[in-house]
């Protein structure tokens, strides 16, 4: 039990970098235009380039906007 405990406070902050920026999952293929909050969204399954973690603000920066599967 104290370890479900601890998992359950220490997940929170693993969904942050140091920055305080949440981390999101992007294709790197020219045509993509969505961004993922989970590595494993079927939104990336179609994707056949590299699969890159970056900043929330760096996805937007770039024209991202959310996946509809996550939205």
């Amino acid at each position: 039990m104290k370890k479900l405990l601890l998992l359950l406070l220490l997940v929170p902050l693993t969904a942050f970098n140091g920055s305080g920026e949440s981390d999101v999952y992007i294709c790197t293929g020219k045509s993509s235009k969505r961004y993922h909050y989970n590595k494993n969204c079927r939104g990336l399954s179609n994707c056949k380039a590299e699969i890159k973690e970056v900043t929330l603000k760096e996805a937007k920066d770039k024209g991202r906007t959310l996946c509809g599967y996550e939205d």
